[in-house]
């Protein structure tokens, strides 16, 4: 059986040796909205629990967009024309709009990037800032959440007089789903506020994984800390598994929120009528799988379908490599899901642990494979003996001790398949 699955820019073409039963489970998904401009027009003017936007920007002189980085595949070139051009009529200059790229943690985004991730004529006039969440100095500080957390966004979105968020919504492997509230923080967060939201003490929690958001701690973390930052609007879609819009969902930033979380959960959940023994998946392919770090939600995301000590399969381009050099120095360091999680447990907070916290609560239970083919072994440290140099050995080596009729998911677009078994 051969079958295309996402890797990179070009895909790859995996060989299935018959024997296991495989199941593919395809990202499902809404159809496509078939007059895009008239749904942004009609969620701009009639948003959900809020004033049409042209309404709320009368009387500002500025406003900041927050938009994700090249890590996500979000339509900012569709959806950020019909927002901008409110704002203008409204009365608000382009020279003071101010264009924030949500990094978080991740490394800022090229000239090259931002003309894809904001459309060629958008990222040549607009005033465009990448967030450093290592720049302390650039961040206001906002005060404490009544969990504790220090609260620090940045300056140049927080001097802005309308705050405004453009995201997309899918399911995440912390905070159930992202959009809304995560371009605010982790997004446009220092790094002092970050690695409090990314600790042992949200982690852990079993409610802070993929798809959960009722009784999500990180999820009302992130609620209240948007509050403390004013977070005014949100204009945010859902995506189809070609990545066209399937869903509008604008206005205020937890309705409309809250109003997406429930249209993905209803059109896009797969349910399997049992347990799988193995898992292939993937990063699912450009942006996703450049780098390591952002492999393990492939990993996370599929631990939901397994039996007790199945195994994944997961196949990643990584043509950035490992992670940022935080990540890549833990990842060198790791030994073992046990150690890793017992060092970090009452430890300072390291920058980027988190993933890896995630990804050593999956290899705990499960055996994990990888094809990785832009990392050496030297660079996945002990993992480096579970990598292989093609996919077709990797499979291999996957099936080898299996049961004869196995049954095996094989998930061509790894996270932005949302599979659960039917209780």
């Amino acid at each position: 059986m051969k079958l295309a699955v996402a890797f990179g820019k070009q895909g790859l073409i995996l060989t299935l040796p018959d024997g296991p039963h495989y199941e593919v489970l395809k990202a499902r998904s809404a159809s496509p909205v078939t007059d895009i401009r008239r749904a942004l027009d009609a969620a701009l003017d009639a948003p959900l629990g809020c004033l049409p936007l042209m309404e709320l920007a009368a009387g500002k002189r500025s406003a900041a967009i927050s938009v994700c980085d090249i890590t996500r595949p979000a339509p900012n070139s569709v959806t950020l024309p019909p927002l901008l051009d409110r704002l203008h009529r409204a009365g608000i200059a382009p020279e003071n709009v101010t264009l924030c790229i949500a990094t978080g943690l991740h490394r800022a985004a090229t000239e090259e990037e931002l003309r894809t991730i904001l459309g060629p004529t958008i990222a040549a006039t607009y005033k465009i800032v990448n967030h450093d969440a290592r720049d302390l100095e650039r961040h206001r500080f906002l005060g404490a959440t009544k969990q504790g957390t220090p609260v620090y966004i940045d300056e140049r979105f927080m001097a802005a007089d309308l705050h405004i968020t453009l995201g997309f919504i899918e399911q995440h492997l912390m905070l159930g789903f992202s959009g809304g509230r995560k371009l605010v923080a982790p997004g446009l967060a220092a790094q002092e506020t970050i690695k409090v939201l990314h600790s042992p003490r949200f982690m852990r929690e079993s409610k802070a994984t993929e798809g959960s958001i009722r009784e999500n701690p990180l999820h009302t973390e992130l609620l209240e800390i948007a509050s403390m930052a004013r977070h005014d609007f949100i204009l945010d879609v859902t995506l189809t598994r070609t990545r066209e819009i399937s869903g509008v969902f604008a206005g205020d930033p937890v309705a409309a929120h809250a109003a997406g979380v429930e249209f993905l959960q209803n059109s896009s959940i797969e349910y399997l009528p049992e347990y799988v023994d193995a898992v292939i998946t993937t990063a699912a392919g450009y942006p996703l799988d450049l780098t390591f770090y952002q492999t393990i939600k492939g990993v996370t995301a599929v631990q939901h379908i397994l039996k007790p000590g199945g195994k994944i399969l997961i196949l990643s381009e990584c043509a950035e490599g490992v992670g940022s050099p935080e990540f890549a120095a833990m990842l060198l360091a790791y030994s073992g899901p046990q150690g890793f999680l017992d060092r970090i447990e009452e430890a300072p907070v390291e920058v980027d642990q988190w993933q890896l916290e995630k990804f050593a609560l999956v290899a705990g239970k499960h055996a994990i494979l990888f094809y990785t083919p832009g990392l050496t072994s030297k660079d996945m440290g002990a993992l480096g003996s579970r990598s292989f140099s093609s996919a077709e050995t990797a499979i291999a080596n996957l099936l080898s001790g299996l049961p004869e009729n196995a049954r095996i998911a094989v998930i061509p677009e790894g996270p932005y398949a949302f599979a659960r078994v039917r209780e």
